[in-house]
């Protein structure tokens, strides 16, 4: 293994220096020698702007040092070289484009890693403006992502505390054999769009151990349109992980041209969430195989800005605009899963696209009070046809579905919110099996359970 220190180029480390030049010279000459490890030695901060990531380069940034992201988006990779043009007015942003500009950036950098226990600060408020007391967003739109690897096989990202991400923090695209471990991702709760973990178009993905806090969703998988060259997002096994966010900590969608299938989700622990889990198909892709088992979900209302209304699990399925026909949601299985929060969970298709084949066993659902947002709404943004409805909240609210099981489980209240009602609300369900199901009311006056 050869070993390339990016002081030996002339680094600085002095936190004020562009040592980008310094640092993208050794990753260069470690790629050119056949790969090796490029090392940002401790202490110190590394100012830099963006870095180009190559094949069979571990780019190692020690405990105690920093890399830190340039304030000058001039200085930035721009993956995707449109933003604000109204004749291209759908690319570059993230339902439908590449990134418009990237920290790191690694194009076919196979076999590539970022590792090690330092820190990679993308230094977010140099880019954004506060809109009131509850977030911040920018005055263009997207900002930089911080690392954003395409089309490229066998790649790590290891140990790593990433932190103050502007818009994405670790977006994927394209690539398979993705192994994300024990990272820490560290974002502002009131930094608009800052996701933590995108798998995009990926496939045979590991994302264990890691914790996420972020404004918007800890780990999102997507099939955006600006990567439509890819194939689906399959194979993805999530387990052991710690997360807050205020829009959901999982997340399926929205973004979801192609299908997602075969996802193992297990083992995590959701907490002080605007939203648990969330299915959420907008676009003609598909979703099957989904297993999620052994969660703890907390969640709370944030402020209205943010898609959701502490849903501790929400399967919805509507169209994107007129022109999108919305894919199916199938097979999806939940097992020993633990709610405590302000909404109940939310499944809802519509009469032409049922949500279909889905199981509860050992699901445990408590609504009370916490926060001082109101209460009686679904939240089912984004939707051409459905926005923020108003409804009461019951513990399981389920309409336009087939085939729901629910086993071994029960829905309870603690503080009551006037909007709070049933146990279980189910509405246009085929094929509802209860078994062994203890449901309670908000009230003396108002059914357990009620089906229409």
């Amino acid at each position: 293994m050869k070993y390339y220190n990016v002081k030996s180029y002339g680094a600085l480390c002095d936190g004020v220096t562009d040592d980008g030049d310094a640092i993208q010279k050794a990753i260069d000459d470690c790629h050119k020698n056949g790969g090796g490890t490029v090392i940002l030695e401790a202490a110190g901060t590394y100012y830099s702007h963006s870095l180009a990531l190559k094949e069979n380069v571990e780019l190692y940034i020690q405990k105690g040092a920093t890399l830190k992201a340039s304030a000058d988006i001039n200085s930035y990779i721009r993956p995707c070289s449109t933003i604000n043009d109204p004749k291209t007015a759908l690319v570059g942003n993230p339902v439908t484009g590449k990134p418009s500009f990237a920290f790191i950036y690694g194009y076919k950098a196979h076999g590539a890693v970022i590792s090690g226990e330092g820190t990679i600060d993308a230094n977010c408020y140099a880019f954004v403006e506060r809109k009131d007391q509850y977030y911040v967003t920018g005055n263009f739109y997207p900002r930089p992502t911080t690392i954003y690897i395409e089309n490229s096989n066998h790649i790590t990202v290891k140990d790593v505390t990433i932190k103050d991400a502007p818009f994405w923090t670790l977006h994927p695209a394209g690539c398979d054999d993705v192994l994300i471990s024990k990272i820490r991702i560290l974002n502002p709760l009131d930094v608009a769009n800052s996701d933590g973990i995108d798998p995009d178009h990926c496939t045979n993905v590991r994302i264990l151990g890691c914790h996420v806090t972020c404004a918007d969703d800890c780990i999102c998988l997507k099939n955006s349109k600006g990567n439509s060259e890819y194939g689906r997002c399959e194979n993805i096994v999530i387990s052991d992980c710690t997360l807050t966010s205020t829009s959901a900590a999982i997340k399926i969608g929205t973004e979801g041209i192609n299908d997602f299938r075969n996802v193992i989700v297990s083992n995590c622990v959701i907490s002080n969430s605007n939203r648990g889990i969330s299915i959420q198909i907008r676009d003609c892709g598909n979703v099957e195989n989904v297993s999620f088992s052994d969660i703890i979900i907390e969640t709370r209302r944030f402020c209205p800005d943010w898609w959701g209304s502490a849903e501790p699990v929400a399967i919805t399925a509507f169209r994107r605009d007129e022109n999108t026909t919305c894919g199916s949601i199938k097979n999806v299985r939940f097992r020993n899963i633990t709610c405590l929060g302000e909404n109940g969970v939310l499944i809802h298709g519509t009469e032409n696209n049922p949500i279909k084949d889905i199981s509860f066993e050992n699901l445990q659902v408590t609504l009370t009070k916490t926060s001082k947002w109101n209460c009686g709404i679904y939240d089912l943004r984004p939707a051409i046809d459905v926005g923020i409805t108003e409804s009461e909240n019951s513990c399981i609210f389920i309409k336009n579905a087939e085939n729901v099981t629910i086993e071994k489980s029960f829905a309870k209240f603690g503080d009551i919110c006037d909007s709070y009602a049933h146990g279980l609300y189910a509405e246009n369900v085929k094929n509802l099996d209860l078994i062994r199901f203890t449901a309670e009311s908000a009230d003396e006056d108002t059914d357990n359970i009620k089906i229409i």
